[in-house]
């Protein structure tokens, strides 16, 4: 059965750049080890734009970050020395764990436009993995597992589910994108005990409800929900074991609140060492 329907809602992220935030939410924060899902674009881009679109150098801790397009590109710089630009069906797995610092600059666009459509989740580090070393890793659209059926084509974007695995995660997760023709159907992998789906694109019907586009169904346990498109769709797909309580303030997630005072702490005493490949500016830490 659906527990709640959530329908993202407008965020600034600062400069003029808006997402659609769904998760967290205030009845209910977290699927699986899921603590952030925001809905980036669609949303065109000029040549030319201003450089304060961008999302300048910020940290994390506790939690790894999951960038994934459906359309145009962002360039990734971190703290442990990454460069790389991500397009469209490709995955930036960044792992923050005690620490770590990036940015994400829409350096195509301001070249030459551009078209930008993706999400960006956060996953929550489970109990022991919190603190882990940071750590960076882009997989191509290649690398990731496709799954087709009849009027379904499905890319695994991480963890294991649908009798397919991507790379190895922190925890028991699945996370997909699946494109359903009109009537094509989809059963979420029963073997996970906390699930989601979110409407990208088109209508789907599941338990008895329809979901509307920028929408996402939380699901309660029991039977794994079987989601039927009403008309072309775009879906994503995610859950998977809860990891317990956590603590979410500004960039930092951790299951100690004195864990994330320091690390504000360390932030603003300039601490958390900048990307060597974009040190001049920052994000300053929020009052």
């Amino acid at each position: 059965m659906i527990d709640h329907i959530i329908t993202e809602r407008q965020r600034d992220l600062g400069g003029g750049f808006t997402v659609g935030r769904v998760l967290p939410f205030a009845r209910h924060r977290m699927v699986g080890p899921f603590i952030f899902f925001d809905h980036m674009g669609p949303m065109g881009f000029a040549p030319g734009i201003p450089q304060t679109l961008d999302v300048r150098p910020h940290p994390h801790i506790g939690l790894a970050t999951v960038t994934y397009l459906f359309d145009g590109e962002i360039m990734h710089r971190d703290s442990v020395g990454s460069e790389i630009a991500i397009r469209p069906g490709e995955v930036n797995w960044m792992t923050a764990g005690r620490g770590i610092t990036h940015s994400e600059r829409f350096e195509k666009a301001r070249r030459e436009g551009d078209q930008l459509h993706g999400i960006q989740a956060w996953c929550a580090l489970p109990d022991g993995k919190e603190e882990i070393d940071p750590a960076f890793a882009h997989y191509g659209a290649t690398d990731l597992p496709m799954i087709e059926d009849k009027g379904l084509s499905m890319r695994l974007v991480a963890g294991k589910g649908f009798g397919a695995e991507a790379f190895a995660t922190h925890s028991p997760l699945f996370y997909a994108h699946a494109t359903l023709d009109t009537g094509a159907t989809l059963e979420l992998p029963p073997e996970h005990p906390e699930r989601a789906a979110y409407v990208v694109s088109g209508r789907i019907e599941t338990e008895g409800q329809t979901l509307e586009p920028a929408s996402m169904a939380v699901f309660g346990s029991g039977p794994a929900p079987v989601l039927k498109a009403l008309e072309p769709s775009v879906v994503m797909l995610l859950g998977g074991e809860p990891v317990g309580e956590r603590f979410i303030d500004w960039n930092f997630v951790s299951s100690s609140k004195d864990r994330i005072q320091q690390a504000r702490a360390d932030y603003k005493a300039g601490r958390m060492k900048l990307p060597d490949l974009d040190d001049k500016e920052f994000t300053p830490l929020p009052e």
